[in-house]
């Protein structure tokens, strides 16, 4: 079994793959600094804790956006797992030709994605990663990454409308019934939020469509909230909740004869 890694701004995602299914996840959360023994022992101890012996993880593939944390998590796992892991980045395989003005500034999760989305559903394709940034990435059909956009993500709007407006309270991210909906301050926040969220989804996926010329280019959605926004629009053709395990496993499988 495979250990992928996905090391994003808010969270550590750990999914055990077996192939591209998935045997179990856990989450650790990004912003806890902990020592190399912590992450080992906590690593361990989830993983026990969810069935797996720790001798039948064959190898260990890491995507990170957030480096500073990179040295301590590498080194649990070569202490507690006895592996040295796969890192996604300058020098690894992936299958995908980056053609951007820097290459090695493109985020090590949106290539990740893109991987899986053009393997497994060819190109021209777009990934929508709705975390803590919202990453709109495009391949076109010759398999080449070509660039996309980032957007505040939607709990991060959220934030900003409570913390800077006095009399905004907290709340609950989710899409009201009708855009009409509106009867107090709460439904007016999330209807405004969701539903000005999606307005912003198609008009990018329909503008990237009209300026490529490529009007049944496939567009697949992950990440914790992508749901919320699926369920309001059309233009999102997939959602696949394992999108970024997944590329590391196709990753992986063209890297290990190296390891």
């Amino acid at each position: 079994m495979l250990l992928t890694i996905d090391i994003g701004n808010t969270n550590v995602v750990m999914g055990v793959m077996k192939d591209m299914e998935l045997v179990v996840s856990f989450r650790m959360t990004t912003q806890i600094p902990r020592t190399s023994d912590e992450y080992g022992i906590t690593m361990v101890e989830m993983l026990r804790n969810k069935g797996i012996n720790v001798k039948d993880i064959k190898d260990v593939i890491i995507s990170s956006v957030v480096p500073n944390i990179m040295h301590s998590i590498t080194n649990s796992i070569k202490k507690y797992l006895n592996k040295k892991p796969f890192i996604v980045g300058p020098g690894i395989k992936t299958g995908l030709s980056v053609r951007t003005d820097n290459p090695k500034l493109v985020g090590a999760d949106r290539i990740v994605n893109c991987v899986a989305a053009y393997e497994l559903h060819g190109g021209p394709c777009m990934t929508i990663d709705f975390g803590t940034s919202t990453t709109y990435d495009i391949v076109n059909e010759k398999g080449e990454f070509i660039g996309g956009l980032i957007t505040p993500g939607i709990r991060i709007s959220a934030d900003a409308m409570w913390q800077r407006a006095a009399q905004l309270p907290h709340m609950e991210i989710k899409r009201p019934k009708s855009i009409l909906d509106c009867k107090n301050t709460i439904s007016s926040m999330q209807a405004g939020l969701v539903y000005g969220y999606i307005g912003q989804v198609e008009y990018i996926v329909n503008k990237v469509k009209e300026e490529m010329n490529a009007p049944h280019m496939k567009i697949i959605a992950t990440g914790g909230l992508a749901k919320i926004i699926q369920d309001g629009t059309q233009v999102i053709d997939e959602y696949d909740g394992l999108l970024t395990l997944k590329g590391l496993v196709l990753i992986y499988e063209k890297n290990k004869a190296l390891g």
